[in-house]
């Protein structure tokens, strides 16, 4: 009798897991079909069948031409790139480094108005930062850090207010035991040197989700980006270049070589998490388990 409800048991299970695995494919096959359709977009050579386009996926024949354009001196690609690398790499280290000092000093020190500090940074990251963008704007371009000055500028605006963000950080280090601290400090170790030799390398999780959050934020950023920069070709980053790239009446011809330039800018990010996911998980779960 045991036996045969067993049986029964395994083969429900083995109905249920099928069941969920073939949910689960379907689900990544319709998620993955716009980016396989910019994938083979971007090999389509527009002057033989672009035409066609709407007809198939999947080009007849193969052409790297959209990618030669991109390298070509055509055009300001390259440095449209490289002012999204340099926004991105220099946002990421200062935002980590603000975002650690904060959490650390919120969730290790006590002093007088460290709650009221934390609910009003709480209250304040309720409003949308897309409301100040006119006052920063002409903040911005009284220090001429707008248009020609853009990438500085929105260095400047990426990392001012990123201290706010403590949260997941804060809750990761209060799952850090205090006693490491005190047994430190009665060994006459100053908080800097805590921070540095023992908080950091013990919180490897939340140190590399922090970075990878802070990298993609402007990363990816289209409208801050497209406000400070706007009129200044040079001073543009990938997003907002991109999209101008599709305003054009030459639609047709650029849509192929947006989708080439679409694909240079995802390889990063991709590698990125695909390394580092392990790490993003366990820094997600970790800031989690406190406040």
């Amino acid at each position: 009798m045991n036996e045969k409800k067993y049986s029964s048991m395994s083969v429900r299970r083995a109905i249920g897991n099928a069941v969920t695995y073939a949910v689960l494919i379907l689900v990544s096959i319709i998620w993955l079909f716009p980016f396989f359709g910019l994938l083979m977009t971007s090999f389509r050579s527009y002057e033989s069948e672009y035409g066609g386009m709407i007809g198939y996926v999947i080009p007849k024949r193969f052409s790297l031409d959209n990618y030669r354009f991109l390298f070509s001196g055509e055009n300001n690609y390259l440095r449209w790139y490289g002012n999204t690398v340099l926004i991105a790499l220099v946002v990421s280290v200062l935002q980590t480094l603000m975002v650690l000092c904060v959490a650390y000093a919120l969730s290790r020190m006590r002093f007088r108005g460290r709650k009221l500090l934390m609910r009003f940074w709480l209250i304040l990251g309720m409003f949308p930062g897309f409301l100040t963008m006119i006052c920063m704007y002409f903040l911005l371009k009284q220090f001429g850090l707008t248009q020609a000055g853009a990438v500085p500028g929105l260095i400047l605006v990426y990392v001012a207010s990123s201290g706010m963000g403590y949260y997941v950080c804060k809750g990761y280090f209060d799952t850090i035991p205090k006693a490491l601290d005190e047994a430190a400090r009665i060994d006459g170790a100053t908080r800097a040197r805590i921070f540095v030799q023992m908080i950091i390398p013990l919180s490897k999780p939340i140190v590399i989700y922090t970075a990878l959050t802070a990298f993609m934020a402007p990363w990816c950023d289209y409208i801050f980006a497209s406000y400070v920069a706007f009129g200044n070709d040079k001073s543009y980053n990938v997003a907002v270049a991109m999209t101008r790239w599709v305003w054009t009446n030459d639609y047709q011809g650029y849509f192929t070589r947006f989708c080439a330039g679409g694909i240079l800018v995802a390889i990063p990010v991709t590698i990125l998490f695909m390394c580092l996911q392990r790490y993003y998980v366990e820094g997600v779960t970790g800031g989690a388990v406190k406040g």
